[in-house]
């Protein structure tokens, strides 16, 4: 990804944390320059009154959208509309959507078709649709527990329990591998990335290669000092048994 890429921030207020804003700015700030800051919702609704409490210490603009028609969440149609204008009108690489309630899945599709990179943010009750659709996820009610991980990782039985957590590091693996099973962790990551929606920070883990070390389905090991080496010990066991054969 180039430098100084343009983003646009899109914040559905009524269903987002505002004390998280903090940490979406310092996750966006490593993908480029935010130009865009726009927040969405009733503000004479004392639901939304922490976010603006932090408009303007972010530089963020409030879109007023009255509660015209009770159960008609008029916030997120005027959110699509505006990142649709956005889309056609200005030059941006980068959407941004935070939202942890509304489904705005056609409105990601639609952004990945024209070439832009999606990011997510929300908290666990976000839609799947959403946050699967999205280039890029992140659940804002883990990242707490990400920052305060300490020393070595240690093997997370539940991990093994998740098979499409499972499936997904398998498929990465597999299609990047050299001929003896090991594959190169940065590749990995990039097949990942380019597969699915995922950031090893929503399990609890800081980096992709600590994630790696809390599942005992894997093996790693580390050459030139920098390199970092994952295999599938399964399918390492079934190509040796092969060889054998």
């Amino acid at each position: 990804m180039k430098d100084k890429e343009k983003i646009a921030l899109f914040i559905d207020a009524d269903n987002a944390p505002a004390a998280k804003i903090d940490v979406i700015l310092s996750e966006l700030a490593k993908y480029g320059v935010v130009n865009i800051r726009k927040a969405y919702g009733n503000w004479k609704s004392p639901n939304i009154k922490p976010w603006e409490d932090v408009l303007h210490e972010y530089a963020i603009q409030p879109i007023q959208q009255f509660d015209l028609t009770k159960g008609k969440n008029a916030t997120d149609i005027a959110l699509v509309i505006d990142a649709m204008d956005i889309l056609y009108t200005k030059d941006v690489d980068i959407i941004c959507l935070v939202s942890s309630d509304c489904d705005f899945t056609p409105l990601v599709t639609r952004a990945l078709a024209d070439g832009k990179f999606l990011i997510g943010f929300g908290e666990r009750k976000a839609p799947s649709a959403f946050v699967n659709s999205c280039s890029r996820f992140l659940y804002l009610d883990e990242y707490e527990q990400e920052q305060g991980i300490e020393g070595l990782p240690k093997f997370d039985k539940s991990l093994n329990k998740d098979n499409k957590l499972i499936s997904l590091l398998r498929q990465a693996i597999e299609a990047v591998e050299e001929d003896d099973g090991w594959a190169r962790l940065g590749p990995i990551g990039s097949h990942i990335s380019n597969q699915a929606s995922f950031d090893q920070r929503n399990y609890g883990f800081k980096k992709l290669s600590d994630l790696f070390a809390a599942i005992d389905l894997f093996e790693s090991k580390m050459t030139q000092g920098t390199v970092i080496w994952i295999r599938d010990i399964k399918r390492a066991k079934q190509q040796a048994k092969r060889l054998s054969s």
